[in-house]
């Protein structure tokens, strides 16, 4: 199948006409409001929260030894029918080893529960990486965990859309494209066609590289709106309203296309310090769960 910027816009107007539908799930923190890492209580009552509220039965962290994320959130995974996609943070060596190391330690009692490994969030659009170097990261951790778990990347999706991410096609068994009408600076009416067309300019690429070889599971890694009033990005205006507008008309309308997707994130995070955005402003990223960060869902969270 290929995709275009029609395609797209029909997309948006018609999301009824395919007949399954995608997975959902959710990006999942490590710490408390506080900054304190959760427990495996904590992890727990987060599955009850998202259960309760979505269809999303999977999550996704970054770095697997952050927190002890893998060793403590893959049994309350298990308990509550969940599963988790791992993630290694190898922009320096010693993250990457002791994320690889973290998971190496549970990936076999724990096989189950570990959908699949990323390596990298958004390596490549940084510029940590070449495609090449990157693809050296995927086949060593392939080498180190049971062949079942599927491993691959997540980065932006203009660097799959423009060839940057070319080397790890045919490696990588699963690529996430990470996906920010807001971070676009589009408008909430313009948001859902902007976040859709560039979802399918990097899947249409991939496809072409990819050829008559095996394409790797797709997904959308992240996207997502902030609720607060007032943390904006161009026409992009934060606020619960346009949230949830997004959530709807945008996440939905992918999900309902058949795409698998991760909404960032599943709860706020008041713990995190202000960043400057590429606008030169202070960038609040606090607020951008779909969730408060005492579990309770900001708005409608079905689709």
């Amino acid at each position: 199948m290929r995709f275009s910027t029609v395609a797209a816009t029909a997309l948006a107007a018609a999301p009824a006409v395919v007949s399954a539908a995608g997975t959902m799930g959710f990006a999942l923190g490590t710490k408390l409001p506080s900054g304190a890492c959760k427990t495996g209580t904590d992890y727990e009552a987060d599955f009850d929260a998202i259960s309760a509220a979505s269809a999303a039965k999977i999550v996704r962290g970054y770095a697997a030894a952050d927190c002890k994320f893998a060793q403590t959130v893959l049994p309350a995974a298990k308990k509550k029918g969940f599963t988790v996609m791992l993630g290694i943070w190898p922009d320096v060596e010693e993250s990457f080893n002791n994320d690889l190391d973290a998971i190496v330690s549970v990936a076999k009692t724990y096989t189950d529960q570990i959908h699949a490994v990323t390596v990298g969030s958004e390596t490549l659009y940084r510029g940590n990486f070449t495609g090449e170097e990157l693809k050296a990261k995927l086949v060593t951790v392939k080498g180190k965990i049971p062949s079942s778990i599927k491993v691959g990347t997540a980065d932006s999706w203009n660097k799959f859309a423009d060839g940057t991410g070319d080397a790890i096609i045919g490696t990588a068994d699963i690529i996430l494209i990470n996906a920010f009408a807001f971070w676009q600076g589009a408008s909430r009416d313009n948001a859902t066609h902007v976040y859709l067309d560039d979802m399918f300019q990097a899947i249409t690429h991939i496809e072409k590289i990819a050829g008559s070889n095996k394409m790797p599971e797709i997904w959308n890694g992240e996207t997502g709106w902030p609720t607060a009033v007032g943390t904006d990005f161009d026409a992009a205006k934060g606020g619960k309203d346009n949230a949830a507008h997004f959530f709807k008309n945008g996440f939905c309308s992918l999900l309902d296309w058949g795409f698998n997707a991760f909404y960032f994130e599943a709860f706020d995070e008041p713990w995190k310090p202000a960043s400057i955005g590429d606008n030169g402003k202070a960038a609040d990223e606090t607020t951008w769960g779909a969730f408060t960060a005492d579990r309770k869902a900001k708005f409608d969270l079905k689709c």
